[in-house]
């Protein structure tokens, strides 16, 4: 068996955009905020991904002298993971993680103004000691919020970097734009048409215009702007 630290490339998710035979091995990335589904360690991201470096020294080179910043702070381990929304930050180029429309990460350039802030989806709540409500984003972060009634699982938040100061609470709701992040369409924005709650144990769903899904599958993103991501017609 292999080490934890390293993944067969034959067994790499399919969201990972890079070849499966050319080696055996690749890095996997340290457990944290996002599943190994929908990120890549940092080291894939500035060697593999953007070629920005030929080899892991290169990138342990860049990571030292603090020329990498994930979601506005520095990273140093060749294994973090960059994930779905999440801002990569090299020297003066900034980009966004996002889906093409075959489910594969890529990471497309942003202005340092479109760095300055994400979008992180809601998947709960929690109510925490002295009665405060605690929202839980995709990304692993936990922000303590004033309305515990107007905040719930599939609203978004558009949150400043690296200040974690909510700047937007995006309603999940009929006419509020979406990311597909799964399904026949994903990697594309499409406008909500109606959201159908089952009264059974069959998941929720989400209508757009001319085909629906589950509503795990609907990112909401508002009115926000996402590099390289097609509207759907």
């Amino acid at each position: 068996m292999g080490s934890s630290s390293h993944l067969k490339r034959l067994a790499i998710p399919r969201s990972w955009p890079l070849p499966r035979k050319t080696t055996v091995w690749v890095t996997r990335p340290r457990a944290g905020a996002h599943n190994l589904e929908r990120s890549m360690p940092v080291a894939i991201v500035i060697r593999d991904v953007l070629g920005m470096a030929r080899t892991t020294r290169e990138v342990r080179r860049i990571l030292h002298n603090e020329l990498c910043k994930v979601d506005g702070r520095v990273v140093k381990d060749t294994r973090r993971g960059v994930g779905l929304m999440d801002v990569l930050t090299l020297g003066e180029n900034n980009y966004r993680c996002v889906l093409d429309t075959n489910g594969r990460l890529r990471y497309r350039p942003i202005t340092a103004k479109e760095a300055a802030w994400k979008v992180c989806r809601i998947e709960g709540k929690t109510t925490i000691k002295g009665g405060k409500t605690q929202v839980h984003l995709h990304d692993g972060r936990n922000i303590i919020v004033d309305d515990a009634t107007e905040h719930k699982s599939g609203d978004s938040l558009k949150i400043s970097l690296p200040e974690q100061k909510v700047l937007e609470h995006i309603k999940f709701g009929e006419g509020t734009r979406c990311m597909l992040v799964g399904g026949t369409h994903i990697g594309k924005l499409a406008d909500v048409s109606s959201y159908i709650v089952k009264r059974s144990s069959m998941p929720n769903e989400v209508e757009f215009e001319g085909f629906s899904t589950t509503v795990s599958n609907a990112f909401t993103v508002g009115s926000n702007s996402l590099p390289g991501v097609e509207v759907t017609q």
